[in-house]
């Protein structure tokens, strides 16, 4: 006697929920960590483009024009912004993300980001 081979009915509609649950949460969840990423991206771009007398506020303003043409909405006002024992520029930054998933549930991302190293 043969055996069938093959996937059932059910295993099918299960995978397949499956793989449509976590393609919703990748769309939601991806433009988060772009966003992170093009935060981490400009604050280096500010730590290397920063003369030595820089002051904070010149910091602040050049964050601002890189966020402005990645189209951030992350002000610089959440910036610390300090220089360490060696007299080098320092930036981090610290926020939450809450993505809203279904109904009441949702998805918090802490993120943390330096130019330390």
């Amino acid at each position: 006697m043969k055996h069938q081979r093959g996937v059932a009915l059910t295993g099918l509609i299960l995978w397949g929920i499956v793989l449509i649950l976590v393609a919703v949460l990748g769309m939601k969840v991806i433009p988060s960590v772009i966003e992170y990423y093009k935060i981490q991206n400009a604050i280096k771009a500010v730590v290397e483009k920063a003369k030595p007398e820089a002051t904070v506020p010149e910091l602040r303003a050049s964050f601002d024009k890189f966020a402005q043409v990645d189209q951030l909405a992350f002000p610089s006002k959440n910036l610390d912004i300090f220089k360490n024992n060696r007299g080098l520029v320092v930036i981090e930054f610290a926020y939450d993300k809450k993505i809203p998933l279904f109904a009441n549930a949702s998805l918090l991302i802490e993120y943390k980001g330096t130019t330390a190293k």
